[in-house]
């Protein structure tokens, strides 16, 4: 269903397509991690999930164009800007056969629907998302709730941002994936229930907007580091940890010296690069004598 290779029906794919937070960047001092802002497509064998819709879901748009699914899954963390600012440039909105199913869970239960005809309408866009051939539906649901997707199921939970936000987990074939971006970290920090929903993850997404010295003075604008992403695997066991929503100031160099302190103090992890994919595949069952 893409029109580049896709995993085998029972692998967890993960691709970046946007890793910056705040607003997009470009430069020769930005290209080894990219400049898009927040988007990651997830497969579940061959369901596709796309979490946020920032400036990095046009070239997923691209890829996939006309061989998207009919019904397309976005999984908003929150609406703010670098979120949301792709959604008009999708590719697949273009196509009247193609569904695209919005889902939001910071809204205390309602739906995006009519934030979003605020702010894509004249006079600060041309046209509404309504007017694009594809069609606009809008799920809302509270962060911790659990979403069906047909078979699929996916876990959610309630971030500590302002307006708040939504991680998203992911299980499939005995992996699993969770996408906890935009979050602050507080005073007994990690709490429980974020350590039980990523218990045991295969890969942790995690917000890495300020360095130490940086986040002194950034108290209270809803973001992390990578020592919290760090405590918080460490209590949940997680394998891995990607760090991500980074700083669109942080150039390459700056990224290159953060991502070998991550792999000292978490082996295995990494700082998440624009067009980078991992591939997850199944547990295998044992099987008995």
């Amino acid at each position: 269903m893409c029109a580049y290779p896709a995993p085998a029906d029972d692998a967890l794919l993960v691709k970046f397509w946007g890793v910056r937070g705040s607003i997009p960047v470009c430069g020769t001092d930005h290209v080894i991690f990219g400049g898009h802002t927040p988007c990651v497509e997830i497969r579940c064998g061959g369901q596709l999930f796309i979490i946020d819709a920032g400036t990095g879901i046009t070239n997923l748009g691209l890829a996939i164009k006309e061989t998207a699914p009919a019904q397309i899954e976005i999984l908003l963390s929150h609406l703010h800007l670098d979120h949301v600012m792709g959604l008009p440039f999708f590719k697949p909105a273009l196509y009247p056969d193609k569904t695209i199913r919005l889902s939001c869970g910071n809204l205390d239960g309602q739906t995006a629907e009519k934030p979003l005809e605020r702010l894509f309408a004249p006079p600060i866009f041309p046209v509404t998302l309504a007017q694009l051939p594809a069609k606009f539906v809008y799920n809302g649901f509270r962060a911790g709730e659990t979403l069906s997707f047909g078979p699929h199921s996916v876990r959610t939970c309630p971030l500590d941002h302002p307006s708040g936000a939504t991680a998203y987990r992911f299980d499939y074939g005995g992996r699993s994936v969770c996408y906890v971006s935009d979050v602050e970290h507080g005073e007994n920090w990690p709490p429980e229930n974020l350590i039980e929903f990523v218990l045991d993850a295969d890969l942790v997404i995690y917000d890495a907007m300020f360095c130490e010295n940086e986040y002194s003075h950034c108290r209270g604008w809803g973001h992390s580091t990578i020592s919290a992403g760090v405590e918080l695997c460490r209590r949940g066991h997680v394998k891995q940890l990607a760090a991500f929503h980074m700083h669109p100031m942080h150039n390459d160099a700056f990224l290159l010296d953060m991502e070998a302190d991550l792999a000292k103090a978490m082996p295995g992890s990494f700082v998440a690069r624009q067009g980078q994919s991992l591939v997850f595949a199944p547990v295998a069952m044992e099987v008995p004598a």
